[in-house]
């Protein structure tokens, strides 16, 4: 399946939009993160707390999933294919790995901003750093894969790369 030109722009457009997101929620996560770990004040950890759960059940969850659906139709229906190149293997691994994580620790998330809300003191509560930093990492690897795309063929790009080049023949 190879999308139009046209066609292959907007889905292009909707990726890097889904994903820019992504990069620009988690960020904001991050941020409400470290005060949650290292804030003193009660209202505001426990305000930051509540927001990390708002901004992963309806930014951060959305966004991932739109960038991992419309990124395979992307690689689909372009020439780079979804197992041809490495580049675009590794982004695909990353990036489903990525989201796997997100998904199992929405819940302990929502767990923590309920304990935050019920007027517990949320500053014993252990936060979610670690998974927020590396989630980041994450993008910032997959975002430079996708500028730079380093060369290399995966054995299956490269069966079908000499298949095309025999039909030509």
């Amino acid at each position: 399946m190879v999308l139009t030109q046209r066609l292959r722009k907007a889905v292009l457009a909707a990726h890097v939009a889904s994903s820019v997101g992504w990069m620009g929620a988690v960020l904001a996560y991050l941020v409400l993160d470290l005060v949650a770990t290292f804030g003193q004040d009660i209202a505001t950890v426990r305000a930051a707390f509540m927001a990390m759960a708002l901004i992963v059940l309806y930014g951060i969850v959305p966004l991932a999933l739109a960038a991992v659906l419309i990124g395979a139709i992307l690689a689909l229906g372009t020439p780079w294919g979804l197992f041809r190149h490495y580049w675009v293997l590794v982004k695909l691994l990353l990036t489903l790995f990525a989201t796997t994580i997100l998904l199992l620790e929405t819940r302990a998330i929502g767990a923590m901003a309920a304990v935050a809300a019920t007027g517990a003191d949320p500053r014993d509560l252990p936060g979610s750093l670690p998974h927020s930093v590396g989630g980041a990492l994450v993008l910032l690897t997959t975002l430079v894969l996708a500028i730079y795309k380093p060369a290399g063929l995966t054995r299956y790009g490269w069966r079908k790369q000499q298949a095309q080049r025999r039909s030509r023949l």
